[in-house]
């Protein structure tokens, strides 16, 4: 099977392609000419240049492609504008969709995010029938991706094949942008000193996630949502195994649920005024939260995930030194 891969010079794009070779498929990759190539070094795939928001590009791109993996977003939304990040997120995957459909395309994996996954209110696990429900405003990606979603349901509705995948947050080597490498960066560098919020987070290794992705082609379900998750964890367990794994004492300073809006609210003051912060306010506040999701339906429909997490930060943190990101 040949099959496009949107945002292929990213960390997860670029992971697909991998996986794609090593099941024996043609990649085929659409990146700007300008993009930087080095995430996929040493692998085989096609060029195609264009961008996600060029109609004329996206339809030759997916010409005699059987799959199109949807990746490309802006995903770094705290450094982001929030208007282009709509056009991507939103307008592009449309444009991808219709380009998909008219080059006649078998189906399109569209990458969402559990942060468009709605979270319970009793801290439970949040499965794929959970909406997103949080204020658009204060958590605007979120948002963004439901919307794309809404895009997509209504491609389906019209008859095309189209399955979403929601990654919760993704951990593994090649990180290039540190989306959620800085998870590794600060606790090496802040060591015992790092604030230990009191929610928790899911996560996955991005290997998995590729993995994953391609189950979906093969088998997923026509306009099925799949959250894509390895485990939960509290956030004092979180840093401390990451902790464990890049060699400094464990952080062991607890910030109390009713502070976090207050940073968070100082931390917007201080973007507001032009200081970069490694997180926004709204990030801040959500650390009192039960971020977490149930994966089972993916685990029983497409692939259950391979990689232990602490295998994953062991990966991640040699890939992060072996490429100079740590001393």
């Amino acid at each position: 099977m040949r099959a496009l891969v949107t945002g292929g010079t990213g960390f997860v794009g670029s992971h697909i392609v991998r996986a794609l070779n090593q099941a024996g498929h043609e990649a085929r990759v659409l990146h700007r000419p300008a993009s930087k190539l080095a995430a996929l070094e040493g692998l085989a795939y096609e060029s195609a240049l264009g961008d996600i928001l060029d109609a004329a590009a996206l339809l030759q791109a997916c010409q005699g492609c059987g799959w199109v993996f949807h990746v490309a977003a802006v995903a770094d939304y705290w450094r982001a504008d929030r208007a282009k990040m709509f056009e991507a997120n939103v307008e592009g995957t449309r444009r991808v969709l219709d380009a998909a459909h008219q080059a006649g395309v078998q189906r399109v994996v569209f990458t969402s995010s559990a942060a468009a996954v709605g979270l319970r209110d009793d801290g439970k696990p949040s499965d794929e029938s959970m909406q997103f429900n949080l204020p658009p405003d204060r958590f605007p990606y979120g948002y963004s991706k439901a919307q794309a979603e809404l895009v997509a349901l209504e491609a389906v509705d019209k008859g095309q094949d189209v399955v979403i995948v929601n990654p919760t947050i993704i951990m593994g080597p090649g990180d290039l942008n540190m989306i959620s490498g800085s998870f590794i960066t600060q606790i090496k560098q802040m060591g015992p000193l790092v604030p230990v919020p009191p929610g928790a987070i899911a996560v996955i290794d991005v290997r998995d996630v590729a993995r994953m992705h391609l189950a979906a082609a093969e088998r997923g379900q026509t306009g099925e949502r799949y959250i894509l998750n390895s485990a939960n964890y509290r956030q004092g367990e979180w840093l401390g195994m990451i902790a464990d794994v890049v060699g400094v004492r464990r952080p062991f300073l607890p910030v109390p649920g009713w502070l976090l809006p207050v940073a968070g609210a100082a931390i917007d003051a201080a973007r507001a005024i032009g200081i970069q912060t490694p997180v926004d306010g709204n990030q801040t506040r959500l650390g009192a939260s039960n971020i977490i999701f149930d994966g089972k339906k993916a685990w029983r429909d497409l692939v259950k995930p391979e990689i232990d997490m602490m295998q994953s930060l062991r990966d991640t943190y040699d890939w992060y030194r072996q490429h100079g990101f740590i001393p």
